[in-house]
């Protein structure tokens, strides 16, 4: 890789070196890097682009880096990643995917990650999405993830996307069964003339499972953000959706929580909160001698930690 690849890659998993564990790295389309070990396989799709990720039951501590990474103008990249987590297994996902385009046409992926998680498993799933280059052309992320969760699973989710990204649509989708948790964090900001939307929707079917969906978000510029959370509560369990968000400049920024109790014994909140930064906050940290673009940025940095 060339080093507009290897800061890229950096960017969005953390990754200066080869990784330890199991890893597979997509550079432009095409396979750069694949590691396998005693419990973690990963295997190429034969019947469309994409790989499956096979956790063994019983594995504990381990993880897998899946990093995409795009530096020619005009590609567009579809994938479809499944992940097959076996029962009691204990793992971390870093994923996430990288786009540097310099060209005048638009530089696309879509990836669509479908989790099978078993009984008493647990995820940890991390998701960063970055772009850059001086082009003209379209920085597009279209990330989609669906999870099927067994008795007793668990799932936290960690989605970033901070910069760069000119157009985006987040699809997740969940359906547990009982006992079953899900935790999502969500961090977005947008600048410029940039559009981002996410859509949640989460299925309680089993007895006591839970989910907690949060977004945090900042849209400055003349950019705009749509978010949608649909919790369905179909027995005794509990949901919570929350979105927060700041406006800056002409910035806008729609939130649409729902919630559907189809059962007696469903507990669910939504909470929705947009505003701009408040005055006093700017002028306690102006008066610590920072400069109001200071404070502002200050603020927003804490906000979307």
């Amino acid at each position: 890789m060339d080093s507009i690849e290897k800061n890229l890659l950096a960017e969005i998993s953390d990754l200066h070196s080869v990784p330890e564990g199991a890893y597979n790295i997509r550079n432009n389309g095409k396979l750069e890097a694949r590691n396998t070990t005693a419990n973690i396989d990963i295997v190429t799709k034969k019947d469309k682009p994409g790989i499956d990720i096979y956790v063994k039951p019983g594995t504990k501590n381990e993880s897998m880096h899946i990093p995409v990474i795009l530096s020619e103008s005009g590609l567009k990249d579809l994938v479809y990643n499944d992940f097959y987590i076996g029962e009691d297994a204990d793992v971390t996902i870093i994923a996430g995917c990288g786009i540097h385009n310099c060209g005048d046409q638009t530089s696309q992926h879509d990836g669509i990650h479908t989790f099978y998680i078993g009984k008493n498993a647990k995820v940890k799933y991390v998701e960063k999405h970055y772009g850059e280059g001086d082009g003209n052309g379209a920085r597009v992320l279209n990330p989609t993830t669906v999870i099927h969760m067994e008795e007793g699973g668990f799932m936290d989710m960690d989605s970033v996307q901070i910069k760069g990204v000119d157009s985006t649509i987040r699809t997740t989708e969940a359906d547990l069964k009982e006992d079953a948790s899900l935790v999502i964090h969500e961090r977005i900001m947008t600048h410029g003339q940039q559009k981002a939307e996410t859509d949640f929707t989460v299925d309680l079917n089993g007895a006591h499972s839970s989910a907690n969906v949060v977004s945090r978000s900042v849209a400055k510029g003349d950019s705009h953000q749509k978010f949608v959370s649909y919790i369905r509560g179909n027995n005794a369990c509990s949901g919570h959706t929350e979105c927060d968000a700041i406006i800056m400049d002409n910035g806008k920024v729609e939130a649409i929580p729902s919630l559907a109790a189809n059962d007696i014994d469903a507990a669910l909140i939504h909470e929705a909160a947009i505003g701009k930064i408040a005055g006093e906050q700017l002028i306690k940290l102006m008066t610590l001698g920072l400069s109001e673009k200071e404070a502002e940025e200050q603020i927003v940095n804490g906000f979307l930690k």
